[in-house]
């Protein structure tokens, strides 16, 4: 099978468009939490540090509108009861992400001086 190299500096390339949604460092780090199963809104909060309620909230409805994430209501009278879980296709970002976290380990996790930022 060849390799596809797809024109990501189209606007209108589906690749584009997945990486741009994607991009949202809480659409990863909430990814990476749901990864060990679903959880409540609170412990998400508590599990990915530094996210506001708002972003939170906001983050988890466009990741649902994007088909990542089900929201799963377990007690419909108050206090209402709800949990988080990753899609299908959540699921399927585990191994391009756990490439991702291979890759950061391998080199460091910090960036390389390139050969033209030396001193010469």
């Amino acid at each position: 099978m060849a390799l596809v190299i797809p024109d990501v500096l189209e606007e209108s390339c589906a690749t584009r468009q997945a990486l741009e949604r994607l991009a949202s460092k809480w659409r990863v780090l909430l990814i990476y939490a749901l990864l060990a199963g679903p959880a409540r809104h609170a412990d998400l909060r508590r599990r990915v540090a530094g996210i506001s309620q708002k972003m939170l909230t906001e983050t988890l409805r466009d990741m649902e509108a994007d088909g990542l994430v089900e929201r799963r209501v377990l007690k419909e009278r108050p206090p209402q009861h709800v949990e988080y879980a990753l899609t299908a296709l959540g699921k399927t970002l585990q191994e391009p992400l756990a490439a991702i976290c291979a890759w950061a380990l391998e080199s460091g996790g910090a960036e390389q001086p390139q050969p033209h930022d030396q001193p010469g």
